[in-house]
């Protein structure tokens, strides 16, 4: 799809390795790890007890007291990292044109899980009427959307994807063929994730999908390494703003990157498990090369998903090495969740974030572990 140039003039995100973005780049840059003993709850009868907590996000640092309440965890750092975003862009965005001219589209894989366990109990032990009337509204997943375009007052297109761990891969290309095709000329886009929960992580704990690397819980994301043992289960956001290139330098906008294509595909195989022989990945890959009209060798690094499971960095191996065949072995190639662990909805948000920060200072996140 060849339209308008888009480019990104705003990063903002927040993470178990840090609630601001040089901050974040700094300790991942030098291999640190925000992966912990989970604190917010007992997990002494959970088979992993450890992950990408954040343990002192103070949403009324961006949010009114009384706003704040009527999100969820997952919406509240949503909005605390679009704010970010916003000023690092230099927008107004409260003094638009034409407000319509402006959106937001943000991906979260379960949404406000946490509100969804608090209002189940009271409904148990309370009985329907005393469950909230704002249950619905602080679950649901374009809750996070709504909240940013209401902070801001802009029209444009809005909406919320829910695409397991791609969700926010998803949205932010989905917000750069807004911004090529003309619909709109500016938008906040990424995802956010807050599933950690007793719920959350019971389910992950059940279906034997984590590390159990309990004792050593700063080594145990360990990506493409022989002795993995699952992922670390991770909460955060990531989200960028996206600006019309022409616009953009009109303005003076610093600019972190362009993006130039965007490329999506299923494995069409398992509800869980991915393609052994990485052929889905493959195909989203092949078909980001061929939207942004780029051969594979000027390919320089790749951010992997590489979430440090048995099955899913073998398919994401064989899926580099299949479209970029003898180029593979030059490629820099890392994955990010080593240091902040899979922040599921959230992670192609900050994943997103650090590619455009190597791009900026043209150096390469370590794969620590």
């Amino acid at each position: 799809m060849k339209g308008r140039r888009v480019v990104v003039t705003g990063l903002g995100l927040i993470t178990s390795l840090g609630q601001e973005v040089e901050v974040f780049w700094k300790r991942l840059l030098a291999g640190e790890s925000g992966i912990s003993r989970v604190q917010s709850f007992d997990v002494s009868a959970y088979t992993s007890k450890i992950a990408g907590e954040i343990k002192d996000f103070n949403p009324e640092a961006y949010i009114e007291k009384r706003e704040a309440r009527h999100m969820d965890r997952f919406a509240q750092m949503a909005v605390a990292a679009a704010m970010q975003a916003v000023k690092d862009s230099g927008l107004n965005l409260k003094n638009l044109p034409d407000p319509f001219r402006a959106g937001v589209i943000v991906g979260s894989g379960i949404g406000g899980l946490a509100e969804f366990e608090e209002q189940h109990s009271r409904l148990l032990e309370k009985g329907p009427m005393r469950v909230s009337p704002f249950m619905v509204p602080k679950l649901m997943i374009n809750a996070a959307a709504g909240h940013i375009s209401i902070a801001y007052g802009i029209k444009g297109p809005n909406s919320g994807v829910a695409n397991a761990c791609a969700s926010a891969n998803n949205a932010i290309g989905q917000a750069f063929w807004v911004i090529q095709t003309g619909e709109a000329d500016i938008m906040i886009t990424g995802g956010a994730e807050a599933a950690l929960t007793p719920m959350g992580l019971a389910g992950f704990c059940s279906a034997r999908a984590l590390s159990l690397r309990n004792d050593e819980p700063a080594r145990a994301s360990r990506p493409f390494d022989r002795n993995r043992d699952g992922f670390v289960l991770s909460e955060g956001a990531g989200i960028v703003v996206l600006e019309e290139y022409e616009a953009a330098k009109r303005r003076g906008a610093k600019i972190y990157a362009e993006v130039i294509g965007f490329g999506m595909s299923g494995d069409g195989l398992h509800i869980v498990q991915p393609d052994p022989e990485g052929r889905g990945a493959a195909g989203a890959m092949r078909e980001t090369l061929r939207d942004a009209d780029a051969a594979p060798e000027t390919v320089d690094y790749i951010n992997a998903h590489g979430t440090s499971t048995p099955l899913g960095d073998i398919a994401e191996t064989r899926a580099i090495k299949t479209v970029f065949g003898g180029h593979a072995r030059k490629l820099a190639i890392s994955s990010t969740k080593s240091s902040v662990g899979h922040l599921l909805g959230a992670s192609g948000g900050v994943e997103f974030i650090a590619s455009a920060l190597a791009i900026r200072d043209q150096i390469a996140p370590p794969t620590i572990n």
